[in-house]
């Protein structure tokens, strides 16, 4: 009885969890219609919902302020290895340095550490029997994952981060827009 009911969790999970977008034909976000999106300023982004609807692809949206996720092993940065920052695709906050990330093979970007106290948001996640701590932008509150305390040293967490929600800029790039504001 008690395999038939995981089982059954496990479906309704991928089921009503992963997103049925194919995450492999993720583009850039055109940011340009997207007043919230800024990477230098760190205000506190409130928005209606049917406004983020109208500003975030729908792969985004489903993630960000629908709490998805999206299919294992299907972001184009879970192999990601250029040196640079992720920011939160929906605002821009800056969450994580490339030098944070791993491996961990558990089918979705991991980091151990994010980039700042403050950009991160922790919160009890109890759905789906499960006791976890959900992790948001701590910019504009959209959903990245979930925080497990199964990482590498020095930190011994493991941020397990949706690809869809994350925006990259390489070293370099994020270096010239610096110096040139």
């Amino acid at each position: 009885m008690k395999s038939i009911l995981a089982v059954l969790l496990a479906l309704f999970c991928l089921q009503s969890c992963y997103s049925q977008n194919d995450q492999n034909k993720v583009t850039k976000m055109d940011n340009k219609n997207n007043p919230a999106y800024s990477r230098t300023d760190n205000s506190k982004v409130v928005m209606k919902e049917d406004e983020w609807k109208n500003i975030l692809s729908p792969e985004v949206y489903d993630v960000a302020r629908k709490k998805g996720t999206e299919r294992p092993y299907s972001s184009k940065f879970e192999k990601f290895k250029e040196a640079g920052t992720y920011y939160c695709a929906a605002c821009g906050n800056a969450l994580f340095k490339s030098d944070t990330k791993f491996d961990s093979g558990c089918g979705w970007p991991s980091f151990y550490e994010p980039i700042s106290k403050g950009s991160i948001i922790y919160l009890p996640d109890n759905t789906l029997g499960m006791k976890r701590t959900e992790v948001e932008c701590g910019r504009c509150k959209s959903h990245l994952g979930h925080v497990f305390e199964d990482g590498p040293p020095p930190t011994g967490l493991r941020y397990c981060i949706n690809g869809v929600v994350l925006d990259f800029d390489k070293a370099k790039e994020a270096e010239k827009k610096y110096n040139q504001q």
